[in-house]
């Protein structure tokens, strides 16, 4: 398998979307080469099917320029099967090699994005461990960097990225998740369908005027960021 440079890791399809769909639709317009994983299939989700919900995923990855990966660990017990999905995403990792990967914040209501979090962190540490899965026939091999995106709530954020132009790509992704975001006779009333998307958008609002654009994305990073060039000149 040839390299990417970013991996996006969600618990259930719609979640990294959620987060970073405006940056991962700029990284692909600038030539990089992105890619989506979900950990569950979010069968237990209050709308919509596996099926519908696949199809959503697909189509929302295509919109963003991603390529797209599907595990299929219980949804709700990510925590119960979490030495398989750290050794699950070491393989991914070794095998794909992305420069960057990215996770949900630990800090989230939904108890699977903060167990995703952890997941994502021990694989990316664990990936560069030479004598960790030895017999996976992949060699050792550690991202330059991880960071986390906001699903929900507002976090002040280490660093944010302009996603001004992209933010109706953004749109158009999260509105393939119709199952999700959509509220009908059939749909059970969930946070999703009353107002989240409006939120979300909100909430980019509010972050890029903070940082002097239109639309912005915060983003966590366990380590200090180095800035290489203070002036900026």
């Amino acid at each position: 398998m040839s390299p990417i440079d970013v991996l996006a890791v969600g618990a259930h399809p719609d979640d990294a979307e959620i987060g970073m769909g405006g940056t991962l639709a700029k990284l692909a317009d600038q030539g990089y080469r992105t890619a989506l994983i979900c950990l569950t299939k979010a069968e237990l989700s209050s709308n919509g099917t596996v099926e519908e919900r696949q199809k959503e995923a697909a189509n929302a990855a295509k919109v963003l320029g991603a390529e797209r990966m599907q595990l299929a660990f219980p949804d709700r017990q990510l925590s119960v099967y979490r030495p398989d999905c750290i050794a699950a995403l070491v393989k991914v990792v070794r095998e794909y090699r992305p420069k960057i990967v990215f996770a949900p914040n630990k800090e989230d209501r939904h108890p699977d994005h903060g167990h995703c979090s952890e997941i994502v962190k021990e694989a990316v540490f664990s990936a560069g461990i030479r004598r960790y899965l030895p017999e996976s026939g992949t060699a050792a091999y550690r991202p330059t960097a991880l960071y986390y995106y906001q699903i929900n709530g507002v976090i002040k954020p280490d660093f944010v990225v302009d996603i001004s132009g992209y933010v109706e790509q953004k749109r158009k992704a999260l509105s393939c998740y119709k199952s999700q975001f959509n509220k009908n006779e059939q749909s059970a009333a969930t946070p999703l369908n009353t107002g989240y998307l409006q939120a979300v958008e909100g909430r980019e609002r509010l972050l890029g005027n903070e940082a002097g654009v239109t639309y912005a994305e915060g983003f966590l990073s366990d380590r200090p960021l180095l800035m290489s060039n203070l002036i900026g000149e």
